[in-house]
């Protein structure tokens, strides 16, 4: 796909809501990514909610960059990076010490990733530690910064975090943060109770760090959401309004 075709796809997903992009319809190293066939059945039967094939374009993810997924939980983004990102292309799951608790002892999922992708490895340190071998091209966090500011994460400083984000990226690098919508106003009010946060929280946050904003998406956004329910509410879970700030160096 041409620099151009790239440029319109990720403007349309940015700004139109209805927009959607097939696998079959992306670029060749997207729908490779979601077409994987060692991506495991339970990754597959989230793809409806989590829009990879967008969420890929959303990030430009290209063959040959340099990504780092920040919190990659059991690794469904690290997946799909590594065959976008391809044998020339490098991805580094960061798996923050400071979660460690919810391994209950046991080796973090995204382990087991990085012994199947040969272009993937686990960083295991201190969130507030963040650096990379090489300087990368993005850098994603999803569902997870409002994590950062939960009492179980300290002393985890996001105002540090986000500099050494800054610090990672080559110029004109992206840093996207997609998270659970909380109300407008709200601030860090339901990070640790909701497992949401305010956008504008994130925003001005980042933006600390010397980030510019891109663009946002509302790829994700979903208006029948009632922002007063905790995200794993059975009425709401899999369906909650997320925001998805695209931030550049």
């Amino acid at each position: 796909m041409s620099t151009m075709k790239w440029i319109l796809a990720a403007a349309l997903l940015a700004t139109t809501p209805a927009f959607a992009t097939s696998a079959s319809a992306a670029p060749a190293n997207v729908s490779a990514a979601v077409a994987d066939s060692a991506r495991p059945d339970e990754d597959k039967q989230l793809d409806a909610e989590r829009k990879p094939a967008e969420m890929l374009v959303l990030a430009k993810v290209r063959p040959g960059a340099r990504v780092m997924d920040l919190i990659p939980g059991r690794g469904y983004f690290t997946r799909l990076f590594s065959v976008a990102v391809g044998p020339k292309g490098y991805v580094y799951a960061y798996q923050p010490s400071e979660f460690d608790s919810f391994l209950k002892g046991k080796p973090a999922p995204v382990i087991a990733v990085a012994a199947n992708y040969k272009n993937v490895s686990v960083i295991h340190a201190s969130v507030n530690a963040l650096a990379a071998p090489e300087t990368l091209d993005l850098v994603w966090t999803s569902q997870n910064y409002h994590d950062l500011h939960d009492s179980f994460a300290k002393p985890a400083d996001l105002a540090v975090i986000n500099k050494k984000v800054y610090d990672a990226l080559k110029p004109g690098g992206l840093y996207i943060v997609l998270d659970h919508a909380a109300e407008k106003g709200s601030g860090l009010r339901d990070t640790e109770t909701l497992h949401r946060i305010d956008e504008a929280t994130v925003k001005n946050e980042v933006l600390a760090a010397g980030f510019k904003l891109a663009s946002e998406s509302r790829v994700l956004r979903n208006p029948a959401d009632n922002h007063k329910l905790k995200v794993f509410d059975p009425a709401i879970r899999h369906k909650t309004d997320q925001f998805i700030l695209i931030f550049r160096k």
